[in-house]
């Protein structure tokens, strides 16, 4: 299980400030960043976020195909770009080599509309007809565990928590086909009417692939799901890693849940030698086997077709792909045009080839002197951690050496993998999208189960080196930073070091805060789950971040609709702690070079809080953000900004921030972590 930032990640910056006599002119305005984003009408106290991109907000429309603007929506649409020349020159390389024969091939089928026009639902009909061919329970069980179908509890493979060293079993609750349990359940005019919409987009479907009864179909599925999402989770309680961590024999396992036939099931997907298995909702798998139960197989069967068909969508005839795009993205994210084909295929073939791409992206675009600089730039920060740890007044002498050995066996990796997946033996056969598809869900699985036995290989990477993100894993004590998100408008090596330290180098700050956030900080140095805290250091922390939780519980985008604190917990501590720790960073920077000058009448701890909310300029259609407030660990872009300046002593001073403006807090109210 991998902690992820879904957000921007990371880069680094020069020994001394490029924005010096003779330096070449940065991407962004003048030292970094981009003035005419600032609204000055707005008090910094009031509204830090719209103080620094109050224009660029008003200002900026949101691409027709997208859900939201912001850099990362910028960088992804390069990093796609980038990655299109690559996959169409191979589709039409005639001296390509395996690799290429397999990426170029899987591309231009996906492609190839015409071809999928015309083949129409003749590829649905094997899988289609398997599925109709259940006549019993284990027959059913049997398409459940396929790769490519859908199943009501999720089956997987993930290093053991207490034992990270070794691969387990895991088992738990499976995604439906709305968001999140609140989409079935929520009585407001909102949710009624996604979920009359998802009706229409069943019955839609179902008609287009030839499925008898659509109408009353369509009630069946949404009447199982929403008896399914009862018994799951919230959100919150699955970032919980205690209360998802349940180690069970195979003898527990049937206990709990007996209408999965666990021993059938599991020797079915490869993993009959599997003796202990983790279940990560105890409840909702047990919720699921009753529901398994009590629910006509005939509706079960409609149920994991209509998935078959909706799941695919994308390599099905333009009638299906539309009907998923009107759904999934416009009704449900308020995205109002389809996006481009070729976009869409180069999104298709990162899913399934992704280290394949990643390797032939890295050798033309990820320069040697990046790597470099991100090594400085880490070196800088895990300085600050070890500094701000080291001086910490409420943890005792013992929890803090603790800390301060995890800190120095944190792994950083940039750019790319040591090594790449092989990907020799995927089938990939032009003209067979659907099949494609399917074939690279097998592939998946079977590289799953050739790990298994064998000890976590820690040089894995959970993204491609494309990816514009980056990550912060505790089961190998491991921060990870793919090579697209090393360059501008995130690092930028003619940037003013400010500007590096207060948008970038905050988030490496943050990813390393992952390792000592409410989740993260119960691993210890090896990555294993253990309690390396004294009780009296442990209360100290909850006290803390209970403040932080009530903090952004109080802030509500919407006037029916307020942020989660809990479920965003560990993303917000990781936010204050790398803002905080880049802060701590760029002062050794000016005690080494010396004070920053003023620039554009901005001093350098100015400069440094601005570049930390331009990092965070985002704007969302409202429906995408409901649902990012509702589902997402992550607080939205202008909290991510707001909800943390307030708890950082320097900002008050950069902007006389005082009482009466609308984010001060008194000092015995702000919270300091690391």
């Amino acid at each position: 299980m991998k902690f992820k930032m879904l957000t921007l990640a990371t880069a680094s910056l020069l020994a001394v400030s490029a924005v010096s006599a003779g330096a070449a002119k940065p991407v962004y305005g003048d030292w970094g960043y981009d003035a005419k984003a600032m609204d000055s009408s707005v008090k910094p106290g009031d509204d830090f976020w719209a103080y620094v991109n109050g224009s660029w907000d008003k200002n900026t429309q949101i691409a027709a195909d997208r859900a939201s603007a912001g850099p990362f929506v910028a960088l992804s649409d390069k990093s796609e770009a980038d990655v299109r020349q690559i996959v169409e020159q191979l589709a039409s390389d005639p001296n390509r080599d395996h690799l290429g024969q397999q990426v170029g091939d899987f591309y231009s089928s996906f492609m190839d509309t015409a071809a999928i026009e015309a083949a129409g639902t003749a590829p649905l009909k094997p899988y289609l007809a398997e599925i109709n061919a259940a006549k019993t329970r284990a027959q059913l069980l049997s398409l459940f565990v396929k790769p490519g179908y859908a199943a009501p509890i999720e089956i997987g493979i993930d290093p053991d928590f207490k034992s990270p060293d070794v691969y387990a079993t895991f088992a738990g609750q499976a995604r439906l086909g709305l968001p999140s349990r609140e989409y079935y359940l929520d009585d407001s005019a909102k949710m009624k009417a996604h979920r009359a919409a998802y009706r229409d987009y069943i019955v839609t479907i179902e008609k287009l692939a030839g499925m008898a009864d659509p109408e009353g179909s369509a009630d069946r599925i949404i009447a199982l799901e929403t008896e399914l999402s009862k018994v799951q989770w919230k959100a919150a309680d699955r970032r919980d890693i205690d209360k998802i961590y349940n180690p069970m024999t195979r003898a527990q396992l049937i206990k709990l849940a007996p209408q999965f036939d666990w021993n059938s099931t599991l020797t079915k997907m490869g993993l009959g030698n599997s003796k202990t298995i983790i279940v990560t909702e105890p409840s909702a798998v047990a919720g699921a086997g009753k529901i398994l139960a009590s629910t006509p197989l005939s509706t079960w069967k409609e149920w994991i077709a209509f998935r078959f068909v909706s799941d695919h969508a994308s390599v099905l005839p333009k009638a299906f792909d539309d009907a998923r795009f009107a759904f999934y993205s416009k009704q449900l994210s308020g995205v109002q045009q389809q996006r481009e084909r070729w976009k869409r295929g180069v999104a298709t073939v990162n899913g399934a080839l992704g280290e394949g791409v990643g390797e032939i992206y890295v050798k033309t675009h990820y320069p040697a002197e990046s790597e470099r600089q991100m090594k400085e730039l880490i070196g800088n920060l895990e300085d600050a951690y070890r500094e701000r740890i080291s001086s910490n007044q409420w943890m005792d002498s013992a929890t803090r050496a603790a800390a301060l050995e995890k800190l120095a066996a944190f792994e950083p990796r940039i750019g790319h993998p040591v090594k790449y997946i092989d990907y020799s033996s995927m089938k990939v056969v032009k003209g067979d999208p659907l099949g494609n598809a399917v074939r690279a869900a097998d592939f998946d699985w079977k590289l799953q189960l050739k790990r298994f036995p064998k000890p976590v290989d820690r040089t894995l990477w959970g993204m491609f080196p494309q990816t514009i993100n980056a990550y912060y894993n505790p089961l190998a004590n491991q921060i990870t930073f793919p090579a697209a998100i090393l360059q501008p408008p995130f690092f930028d090596p003619n940037a003013d070091a400010a500007a590096n330290y207060g948008a970038i180098g905050a988030v490496i700050g943050h990813e390393m805060g992952h390792g000592f956030d409410n989740q993260g900080s119960k691993f210890d140095p090896k990555g294993k789950l253990r309690n390396w805290w004294s009780p009296e250091a442990a209360k100290s922390f909850g006290t803390r971040t209970d403040t932080l939780v009530q903090q952004y519980n109080s802030f509500k985008p919407f006037p029916d609709l307020a942020l989660n604190g809990k479920l965003t917990l560990g993303e917000n501590i990781g936010d204050l702690s790398g803002v905080e720790a880049a802060y701590a960073a760029y002062k050794k920077y000016e005690a080494k070079h010396g004070a920053s000058p003023v620039i554009d009448g901005l001093t350098g701890d100015q400069r440094f809080f601005i570049a930390y909310a331009q990092a965070w300029q985002e704007k969302q259609r409202e429906d995408a953000e409901r649902q990012q407030v509702i589902t997402n660990e992550h607080s939205p872009g202008k909290y991510r900004v707001n909800g943390v300046v307030r708890n950082v002593d320097a900002w008050y001073k950069a902007f006389n921030v005082q009482p009466g403006d609308k984010l001060y807090l008194p000092p015995e109210q702000r919270v300091h972590i690391w």
